[in-house]
């Protein structure tokens, strides 16, 4: 060993000795942050939207290749629709049944993923362009953004909800929106309800962009990714929505009868609409529901039974109806107030989830 190696091991020891260099520690592998608890797995809600809303846009399509059909006649027959009745009844009434058909078939798809599309902030603006939205006459909070252009170059500024729209048209509630030449497309000889020939100008641009509206809901349930937040505000905005339903019932012919002023809501009953939203929300529930057993396990499933109940409690006054029983406005407002208290139980609750696990509730 040289004097200089000497010397410098002597210099390490005396300085460890006066503790200025450190000791060595063993190395350590890093502690592993502890697992967060669990959240709930919100691909089942996109799932369900994206499988119903395809159902949605190929029903809305078959509406809308309906709509071309009778236009089509009606061109051809320089809309004169009296003697295009005249001439082609069979081939107008195939259309005009197979686009009532399409309609009855895509308006409870969309009620199915009401609760979502309404609920969710950032879909909500579709709820208003195709079930849900006012015209520029009615007024009101939720008028539709959009002028509705005709084939004919017509444009029908602000006309309500595509929904609506086509409803009234096909079933003869809007005069504007129809003709003065009756049909009788049930062939039981004589002129019943609904049965005037549509406007067929009106009758495609409604259908058109009813499918082109149902697509583009489609494409934006695509690039969705659903948050807690979004389940929560769903539940929490759509639940306690039941009085509005049955006074929309009440005002309809299904309870109103002729005396009804209603131009939609007249081919399905509001009664079938609201047990297919009250299906929507359960899907999102079902989703949630893990989460909420977290913050308490009772109540996680109690409101899973009394959104069950409430449905239940729908589909019993449906049946009911359906069995041929008429129900007075009286009754419609004593059925109306007891789902709307039933709602109001079960929004309070999921609240107070929402609020214990921290999620944020947009209304």
């Amino acid at each position: 060993m040289t004097l200089r190696t000497l010397s410098l091991l002597l210099l390490v020891l005396v300085l460890a000795a006066c503790g200025q260099v450190p000791a060595a520690t063993p190395t350590m592998a890093p502690t592993a942050a502890p697992a967060p608890s669990a959240r709930a797995d919100l691909s089942g809600i996109k799932t369900y939207l994206l499988s119903t809303g395809g159902e949605l846009s190929a029903a809305t399509g078959r509406l809308a290749a309906a709509g071309d059909r009778y236009y089509a006649m009606a061109r051809d027959a320089k809309f004169d629709y009296a003697a295009l009745w005249q001439s082609q009844p069979d081939a107008v009434k195939a259309a005009l049944l197979d686009a009532r058909a399409a309609w009855a078939e895509a308006s409870p798809r969309y009620e199915r993923v009401e609760g979502i599309v309404a609920g969710t902030p950032s879909l909500a603006e579709f709820d208003i362009i195709l079930d849900a939205g006012s015209s520029g006459a009615e007024g009101g909070d939720s008028v539709v953004p959009f002028d509705l252009t005709l084939p004919d170059g017509r444009v029908l500024p602000k006309p309500g909800n595509l929904f609506g729209v086509a409803e009234s048209t096909l079933w003869g509630t809007f005069p504007a929106y129809t003709t003065t030449v009756q049909a009788d497309l049930d062939g039981d000889g004589a002129s019943g309800f609904g049965e005037t020939l549509p406007d067929a100008n009106v009758l495609k641009g409604a259908a058109d962009a009813l499918n082109r509206s149902a697509g583009e809901l489609l494409n934006a349930a695509q690039a969705w990714q659903p948050t807690e937040s979004d389940a929560f505000t769903a539940l929490v905005v759509m639940v306690p929505t039941m009085s509005e339903y049955f006074e929309s019932w009440k005002g309809s012919r299904f309870v109103a009868g002729e005396s009804s002023t209603q131009r939609d809501f007249v081919a399905i009953s509001r009664l079938a609409d609201i047990q297919d939203i009250l299906g929507g929300l359960e899907v999102v529930y079902g989703q949630v529901q893990p989460l909420v057993a977290e913050a308490d396990a009772a109540q996680s499933t109690q409101i899973a039974q009394r959104l069950t109940s409430l449905k239940e409690f729908v589909a019993g006054v449906y049946a009911q109806e359906q069995g041929g029983k008429r129900f007075t406005a009286e009754e419609a407002d004593t059925l109306g107030a007891e789902a709307q208290d039933r709602a109001t139980a079960i929004t309070g609750q999921i609240t107070q989830v929402a609020a214990q696990l921290s999620i944020p509730v947009e209304q």
